[in-house]
């Protein structure tokens, strides 16, 4: 069984900095493509980051220079650096991962619990 465990999160002011951070837990083969992403009260879950496993990275237009996802593929973990934070920033963030689990052939795509993240103005 295949666990996402995100931590950090938390209330900052606009303009500060936060470090997200989720570790795939269980019996894993290998971890393919990591996604952040987030949803502010009423709106719709949105895509923020994503990495894959050779480490190339995409993001939303809206963090692009503001937020580096990065991973660590002998630990399972993805990481999730903000900076400048903006009010807008304001969400629930959930951790998505593609993984094959021992004794499995194909990938699942599993879900953090998710972190509320506060950016006070």
């Amino acid at each position: 069984q295949v666990q996402l465990v995100e931590s950090g999160g938390g209330l900052v002011q606009a303009g500060g900095s936060l470090d997200l951070s989720c570790a795939a837990n269980g019996s894993i083969l290998r971890v393919n493509t990591w996604a952040w992403y987030r949803q502010a009260p009423g709106q719709q879950r949105e895509l923020v980051a994503q990495i894959t496993r050779s480490a190339v990275e995409n993001y939303q237009d809206s963090v692009k220079g503001r937020f580096t996802i990065s991973r660590d593929n002998v630990l399972n973990i993805v990481y999730l650096r903000m900076h400048s934070l903006k009010p807008e920033d304001t969400a629930v963030y959930y951790c998505n991962a593609d993984v094959q689990a021992l004794g499995r052939e194909t990938y699942r795509t599993y879900w953090g619990q998710g972190t509320q993240v506060t950016v006070s103005s």
